[in-house]
């Protein structure tokens, strides 16, 4: 018996991808279940789908009675032997063959929707994996409807999601564009097919642009330690080298920049800065702030702070455009990165506060009680007029006094204690001569 049925399933078969043994298994389910329905469980039946020649054979046994009490399971002799023209016995097994149009045509149209509906399911099961498996590898689809938060495109019969979030915010698309994207993720739906993500902006895209550009990563010689993404903008790659011999950043720069520029072309003029990792935090960080010059670094490997020191003209190469470089810096690292005042000009500040009114300080130590000793000095000459005897005994306590300062200043220069000597007897031969006077 052919099957109109089968030929159409199988083109369907064709066109979704999915493997003959698999629908041929879904045929054969959907007729035995048919088969149930109509004759019970517990019936003796048998189907045969041939997808070579699109055949389908049913097969109904029933037992020959002398009184039938089942008709799906029991046949009586005489009509046993009317239908196949053969000799029975009481307790043979009489086959009846059975045709689709035996069912009706209720039954056939239960039969198609059901097939259609198990082939649906069995084309999500289909895609999901196979789509699965290659999730972080990077395909070529073709836009063929733009909205307003996403982009649809086709990739072998099947519908891409590619949302804004995951495009490169300076690129433009329209219909019929190829595009290269990597697979982010896949997800089952419990309407429609498999919700399948693609990406351009995601650190892995470029990993993958890497790998195809750059044998030795592909290879494994060359190692991709961390990707820090600014997509469009700027991007920072830590890489290092199994093989002494070979340097990683000339390899993934290549000869004249070509490996690296053809990576910036991809990624619509995105600049990449490849940098070699180190174990050593401080060094990567310093590597990592490239093209500024770093004067020193404070590490705290627990808080995962540090702490930069460098020339106020690093400042805008330490920070970059918007904060672009220290921020990337820091998704690479992992340290968050704070950037210190140079010392130089901290030590002006302290200079500054230091020297603010110093002139007017040091005035008024020299002049605090400079009009005091001259009016002394009057005090002291009226004094000795009046009075003689007061004078010779505060002159002899001057000079004790003298001397003992003289004692305790050690510590002076020699030209300061002879111009205190020398101012000493000055005073002493003034003292003397307004002793005569006054005697």
């Amino acid at each position: 018996m052919k099957s109109d049925i089968i030929d159409a399933f199988s083109q369907m078969a064709k066109q979704k991808n999915i493997d003959r043994e698999i629908l041929e298994g879904v045929i054969k389910d959907s007729f035995n279940k048919m088969m149930e329905k109509k004759y019970g469980q517990d019936a003796n039946f048998e189907v045969i789908v041939n997808m070579d020649k699109g055949n389908i054979e049913i097969y109904l046994n029933k037992e020959i009675v002398e009184v039938v009490e089942d008709t799906n399971k029991q046949i009586d002799l005489d009509s046993a032997q009317t239908l196949s023209g053969e000799e029975f016995e009481i307790g043979d097994e009489y086959t009846e063959v059975l045709s689709i149009e035996d069912f009706g045509r209720r039954s056939v149209l239960n039969l198609k929707q059901n097939l259609a509906q198990k082939l649906r399911e069995i084309e999500k099961e289909v895609t999901f994996n196979e789509y699965k498996k290659i999730v972080g590898d990077i395909i070529v689809c073709e836009v063929y409807q733009i909205k307003p938060n996403s982009i649809l495109m086709m990739h072998n019969g099947h519908e891409i999601i590619f949302p804004k979030s995951e495009q490169i915010p300076k690129e433009k698309y329209k219909k019929e564009d190829t595009v290269r994207a990597i697979i982010k993720s896949v997800e089952k739906r419990q309407s429609g097919p498999p919700l399948i993500i693609v990406s351009r902006a995601d650190e892995e895209f470029l990993e993958k642009l890497f790998e195809l550009e750059i044998p030795e990563i592909y290879d494994g010689i060359i190692n991709i330690v961390a990707i820090a993404r600014e997509p469009g903008e700027r991007a920072k790659v830590a890489v290092e080298s199994s093989d002494e011999r070979i340097d990683a950043v000339g390899a993934c720069v290549g000869m004249k920049g070509i490996r690296i520029h053809s990576i910036v072309r991809e990624l619509s003029n995105e600049n990449i800065d490849v940098i070699n990792y180190t174990d050593d935090p401080a060094l990567f960080i310093a590597r990592s702030l490239s093209p500024a010059r770093i004067n020193d670094i404070d590490i705290d490997k627990e808080e995962k702070i540090a702490k930069i020191f460098a020339d106020k003209d690093q400042f805008s190469l330490i920070i970059g455009r918007g904060g672009q470089n220290i921020k990337l810096a820091s998704k690479l690292t992992g340290y968050t990165i704070d950037v210190i005042k140079p010392e130089e000009e901290e030590e002006e500040i302290e200079e500054d506060d230091d020297l603010e009114g110093y002139g007017d300080d040091e005035e008024d130590d020299d002049l605090e009680g400079y009009g005091e000793e001259e009016e002394t000095e009057e005090g002291e000459s009226e004094e000795e007029e009046t009075d003689g005897e007061d004078e010779e005994e505060e002159d002899g306590e001057d000079e004790e006094e003298q001397s003992e300062n003289e004692d305790e200043e050690d510590g002076e220069d020699e030209e300061e204690q002879s111009e205190n000597e020398n101012n000493t007897e000055e005073k002493s031969d003034k003292n003397k001569k307004s002793k005569k006077k006054t005697s």
